[in-house]
């Protein structure tokens, strides 16, 4: 993973001025620890997995954070939640003193909890993903962030150059069928291993049930919990029934919803609520959620090439979800507040995705076909008007850009995330 691009280190650089702590979270091998490390010149290094740092530290953080009054990096900081009220006591010995220490934490609630009850305005927060499609191609500015700026409209993006830049279909159906975690990304670019990445993805998950989620909640009940992650593969991409999971299950509702927060408190799972703001519309008020990683969705589904993806059940759904993952890792990478909700009404118009943030409101359709039927677009259109959107946009195969009517606009996803 040494010298790969990640789009977060222009961020990160923006957050160690602003702050006197800056942490890093995600999930398990997404190179937080690289980062740390590519970013850490003129920082002493310590990485909590290490037991002689482990001892270091917590024989008395206090006084290891006195004694060691210099730039610092932390790497695994979740092994150690007494170091969190240590480093408020540090912070607030100079609270100017910005950048001072960098952390890194992997898989963990209870992180998120620590870092906001003991470190709440001393510190900023960046999630660390999987490789997206633009890290893996270097696509520093893509299109995407361009259409969020002020004044940008359905004609005005008819109007942008082509990219320059831009990934192949053969790219794109590679790594949404491989996904997006490091190791198995650069192994496979290399070798086109299937084996390793089968195997890669079977002890990731042994590792996530066996050893963080077991140290993170001893009481859960493991095989239910391991049973929950199978179960999670035929869920990615649909409105969440807690009722039915709980059956499947043999748990309580709210043991399955517990279940869904502690996916989604690991990275694993990404839960999109429901938009709930509409007057004139009786909306599903049901949340829908996605696996975070095709690559993973896919191991799990047992689908090792693209024919078995492609004439699978699911497909629709896998492409969604990495279609809505991209968009969400380049938005978060870029440091752009916004929330996310999934839309549909009691009458089933249903819009994939809504963007909301200081740059308005953006929905978004998501198709897998290059051809897209405008008698489809009903519900993202009705959504445009009733919201007064600038525009909405169908993502979609398709070799260009096209305009459907006067707010909607059909883009390819080899465009969306190009450049020029």
């Amino acid at each position: 993973m040494q010298g790969m691009w990640r789009a977060y280190e222009t961020l990160i650089n923006e957050y160690l001025h602003y702050f006197p702590c800056v942490v890093l979270v995600g999930a398990r091998q997404t190179g937080k620890s690289t980062l740390i490390e590519s970013m850490s010149a003129g920082r002493e290094i310590f990485d909590l997995e290490s037991q002689a740092d482990f001892e270091q530290i917590h024989r008395d953080p206090d006084l290891f954070l006195r004694l060691n009054n210099h730039p610092l990096a932390i790497d695994e900081a979740q092994l150690l939640p007494a170091l969190f009220p240590a480093l408020r006591v540090a912070i607030d010995r100079n609270r100017n003193h910005y950048g001072k220490y960098l952390l890194s934490g992997s898989s963990s609630p209870a992180l998120l909890t620590a870092i906001s009850e003991s470190l709440a305005g001393r510190v900023g927060i960046i999630e660390i993903a999987p490789f997206s499609l633009t890290e893996i191609q270097g696509i520093a500015a893509p299109y995407l962030l361009q259409l969020l700026n002020d004044g940008v409209t359905a004609e005005s993006i008819m109007q942008l150059p082509d990219p320059t830049k831009m990934p192949t279909n053969i790219d794109i159906d590679r790594y949404w069928l491989d996904g997006g975690y490091p190791e198995p990304v650069l192994r496979g670019s290399q070798q086109d291993d299937n084996r390793f990445r089968e195997l890669w993805y079977q002890q990731y998950l042994k590792t996530y049930v066996e050893r963080d989620i077991a140290a993170l909640f001893p009481r859960l009940d493991a095989i239910r919990f391991r049973r929950f992650i199978a179960l999670l593969a035929g869920c990615s991409g649909i409105i969440i029934n807690y009722a039915n999971i709980a059956r499947l299950l043999d748990v309580s509702q709210p043991t399955a919803k517990d279940y869904f927060r502690i996916a989604e408190g690991t990275f694993l799972w990404r839960q999109l609520p429901a938009w709930h703001q509409s007057q004139s519309k009786r909306l599903v008020k049901h949340p829908r959620g996605f696996l975070r990683d095709s690559g993973l969705l896919h191991h799990l589904l047992q689908l090792p090439n693209l024919q078995r993806l492609q004439s699978h059940p699911q497909m629709g759904n896998s492409w969604e979800g990495m279609v809505v993952e991209e968009i969400l890792r380049i938005l978060n990478a870029a440091g752009l507040s916004y929330t996310a909700y999934t839309y549909r009404t009691a009458a089933g118009a249903e819009v994939d995705i809504i963007l909301e943030g200081v740059f308005g409101l953006l929905p978004i359709e998501i198709k897998h076909t290059q051809t897209v039927n405008s008698r489809h677009l009903r519900a993202l259109r009705d959504f445009v008007q009733d919201y007064d959107c600038p525009f909405g946009i169908v993502v979609n195969r398709d070799e260009k850009v096209r305009r459907y009517d006067e707010r909607l606009v059909g883009i390819p996803f080899s465009w969306l995330i190009g450049n020029s």
